[in-house]
């Protein structure tokens, strides 16, 4: 399997400086969505680097200083919950990664985007679908966001004890159900993804 042949493709095609971009947290019921935006060197593959969710915290942690170190620049991007209910999570998602790109140093002459939607970004961008399995910047990108996200969600987790995120990361899981429905919504709840629970109140 060829890590650089998207970013390898792009280069063919004259721009100079690629990024990977990707989102976490689409799916969880509360906190923020995270995205972020990571230009590697020309032609460098991280050791180790994969699709976030195939790799152990310990290695995602392990590897989030490593893809630090090792890029050229990195940018992470973030919607709120708010911003979640108000817009939707789909353009909250494009609105978190184009935070991103915007927070990175150096400014990319084309974006490589996991998924299979573009979020409107001023430079060129094209999708990959399951990008963060095939291209190094990519899942550069979705271990950036990923570990970013679970540790805003372990610091909400010393701030609202009950429902303890530090579990679920405000994933719906079963326990996290059961905590909403003893302790109600919290502040950094999604109200749009739980409307039954609040239409029932």
């Amino acid at each position: 399997m060829d890590w650089l042949e998207f970013e390898n493709e792009a280069y063919s095609e004259g721009f100079e400086i690629v990024c990977g971009v990707d989102e976490a947290g689409r799916g969880p019921l509360a906190g923020p969505v995270y995205a972020a935006a990571v230009i590697l060197p020309k032609g460098h593959i991280i050791e180790g680097v994969n699709d976030s969710k195939k790799l152990s915290e310990k290695k995602r942690d392990e590897l989030f200083d490593k893809v630090i170190e090792e890029c050229v620049c990195y940018g992470i991007g973030t919607a709120s919950e708010k911003e979640i209910d108000e817009i939707n999570i789909l353009q909250a998602t494009f609105l978190a990664m184009r935070r991103a790109v915007e927070a990175l140093d150096v400014k990319p002459d084309i974006a490589l985007i996991d998924g299979n939607r573009l979020p409107g970004l001023d430079i060129a961008e094209r999708y990959i679908i399951k990008g963060d399995a095939k291209s190094a910047s990519i899942a550069a990108a979705s271990i950036l966001a990923k570990v970013s996200r679970d540790r805003y969600m372990l610091e909400m987790a010393e701030k609202y004890p009950e429902y303890q995120f530090e579990k679920h990361k405000g994933y719906g899981t079963k326990l996290h159900y059961e905590m909403i429905e003893k302790y109600g919504v919290s502040p950094i709840h999604r109200r749009t993804f739980l409307k039954k629970i609040l239409n029932d109140e």
